[in-house]
């Protein structure tokens, strides 16, 4: 991906103006857009197309969202951004669980839906450049905690036998600010700033969600953490251990 704004974004929605709105303001930007009325119309672009980024819209006719999110975690690198109806949390809770990079909900300002989709889309071009550049000595490569080895170099979290462990670029944000502040705990406003680039909202509950997500990653029980800790009203330390390396 030459930049941001020469990515190419899918859109998945079933509703025909919305689709032609949402499409007609991105080309203005420059993005290249396609687009799906639902996920066989969205498997036939990914088989055309080298996509960056889905805008997926959770509430469709046959396969949902959900499935849908699932489907492409499954078997595509890439962005996702969850359209939600403004009213529906639980919604907007499921789709970062099942691992989404971020939601919007409907209906939405057209500059706030283009500030979420360059900053997923920065994510991923930052962590596609950080897989090529040669990593300076001075800075830390490798941060060992528990069983596991988050690869700053090549944005990437791996066991002990180092098999690869999936995380969202999300996640991987999260982790990376945590083991670059070790034994600092770090309030809700803090990690949206440093991992999301955004500001905090006292309803926002991303940060939340992949932390839970995370510890069920890394964690030998996550009900009681052990390396990413909560500390009550303020927000989470990540302990950090001895390396192993």
């Amino acid at each position: 991906m030459d930049s941001e704004e020469s990515a190419v974004v899918l859109i998945v929605d079933d509703d025909e103006n919305q689709r032609w709105i949402v499409k007609t303001y991105l080309e203005k930007f420059g993005f290249d857009v396609k687009v799906a009325e639902d996920g066989a119309a969205m498997r036939e672009q990914l088989a055309k197309h080298k996509v960056d980024l889905v805008l997926l819209d959770v509430t469709m006719p046959g396969e949902d969202g959900f499935t849908l999110a699932r489907y492409l975690k499954e078997h595509h690198e890439l962005g996702i951004i969850m359209l939600t109806a403004a009213a529906e949390l639980f919604d907007r809770v499921l789709g970062l669980e099942i691992g989404a990079d971020d939601y919007i909900t409907k209906p939405f300002e057209p500059r706030e839906l283009m500030a979420r989709v360059k900053a997923v889309l920065r994510r991923i071009s930052e962590k596609g450049e950080s897989k090529e550049k040669t990593t300076p000595g001075n800075v830390v490569e490798r941060v060992a905690f528990g069983k596991f080895i988050l690869c700053m170099k090549s944005c990437e979290l791996r066991d002990s036998d180092e098999n690869l462990v999936q995380l969202t670029s999300m996640e991987f944000d999260l982790l990376k600010t945590f083991a670059e502040n070790p034994d600092k705990v770090l309030s809700r406003d803090d990690l949206l700033k440093f991992a999301h680039n955004r500001d905090w909202d006292p309803f926002d509950r991303s940060v939340d969600i992949r932390i839970a997500r995370i510890r069920r990653k890394i964690e030998e029980d996550p009900t009681k953490p052990k390396i990413l800790k909560t500390v009550r009203g303020v927000g989470y330390v990540f302990v950090e251990k001895e390396s192993v390396l």
